[in-house]
């Protein structure tokens, strides 16, 4: 199991000296999230910071951008870390991406399979030079000249995530992708009977096998060493798993654990405002299968449960504190590997 952790939201000029301290802690990859800034930038500043240590998207929104814009920042990127970045894209919802972002949402999943063929068709280009020819059933890439054409990278073969939670999303990784984001609303037997079969049947019908997908999740963890402090997070915990319940495209797992009553309540209260009623409509019982639960000393084996033969990758759903003693998460991060 591979271990990763997120970069927090700070100033950029923080970034580098967080990023090195990571790497020093031991993790593998650092992932940013596009919310209130740019996935990209602090991805530069930990790429040129750091040695070893992976870089990543989970995620950059895919249909806020041209493939082209894409490719292009992915590109540099690629080329800062000397090889180690990992593109994680996602499709977000269609009323953010169309009164958000102003952008198409129509046929997710066959769009993103189309968008993720355009940029690697756009990175064969920019490593060959050879003369741009797809055309897709929603993107192209038919035109370019030196001028725009940034050049062949030592390292031109960069990993392609595709984050989502139902099958349909699942599939059209195994299709296309090399990785799978797993949300972090996710529990064992959602993976084992619906997303690891789903990823499988789009690998097989491309001539592909489901390990030629990597699986990465954040997983929600309520921990700490009294019952006060676990009381705390799990509260925290409740409450995203509450936010993310009352968005219809989360409902199937819902329906997995038996509580689509409850997602159907949840989607209710979120329309009329009623926010601190949300989290009392999570039961205990779903609680339990999608967090973790322990002192910070069984962390890492109730991790490598909740990924044994599911996840190839981890992380803690929230970043570390850059407060925290730096031995306690090199620990953490040794209990994890071994």
């Amino acid at each position: 199991m591979h271990i990763d952790t997120q970069i927090r939201d700070m100033e950029l000029k923080d970034v580098p000296g967080e990023a090195k301290r990571l790497e020093q802690l031991g993790f593998e990859c650092v992932w940013t999230f596009e919310a209130k800034h740019d996935p990209f930038l602090p991805l530069a500043f930990a790429a040129t910071s750091t040695e070893k240590m992976d870089v990543g998207t989970n995620i950059a929104v895919a249909f806020a951008r041209s493939p082209y814009s894409m490719a292009q920042a992915a590109w540099d990127v690629q080329r800062a870390s000397n090889g180690r970045l990992r593109l994680g894209l996602g499709t977000q919802v269609r009323a953010h991406v169309e009164r958000r972002l102003s952008m198409p949402f129509d046929r997710p999943a066959a769009r993103i399979t189309d968008y993720i063929r355009c940029i690697r068709a756009i990175w064969n280009t920019f490593q060959t030079g050879d003369r741009p020819s797809y055309e897709g059933e929603f993107y192209r890439f038919l035109l370019i000249n030196p001028f725009f054409n940034p050049g062949p990278n030592t390292k031109p073969d960069i990993p392609i995530y595709l984050a989502g939670l139902n099958p349909r999303m699942a599939k059209a990784a195994g299709e296309v992708a090399n990785g799978f984001h797993v949300h972090p609303m996710h529990s064992r037997s959602y993976l084992k009977e619906v997303v690891r079969p789903a990823i499988q049947e789009g690998a097989v019908a491309n001539g592909r096998v489901l390990s030629d997908v990597e699986l990465y999740a954040p997983v929600f963890a309520v921990w700490g060493e009294t019952a006060s402090e676990r009381s705390k997070t799990e509260a925290v915990i409740r409450e995203q798993i509450a936010f993310y319940g009352s968005t219809p495209n989360y409902r199937r797992l819902f329906e997995h654990h038996g509580c689509e009553d409850q997602a159907r309540k949840l989607s209710q209260l979120m329309r009329n405002g009623e926010f601190s009623e949300m989290p009392k409509l999570v039961p205990d019982h779903l609680m339990e299968e999608l967090a973790v639960h322990g002192t910070f000393q069984e962390l890492p084996t109730k991790l490598r449960e909740r990924a044994s033969g599911v996840l190839d990758r981890v992380s803690l759903y929230f970043p570390i504190n850059r407060e925290d003693p730096d031995e306690m998460w090199r620990n953490f991060v040794l209990g994890c590997k071994s």
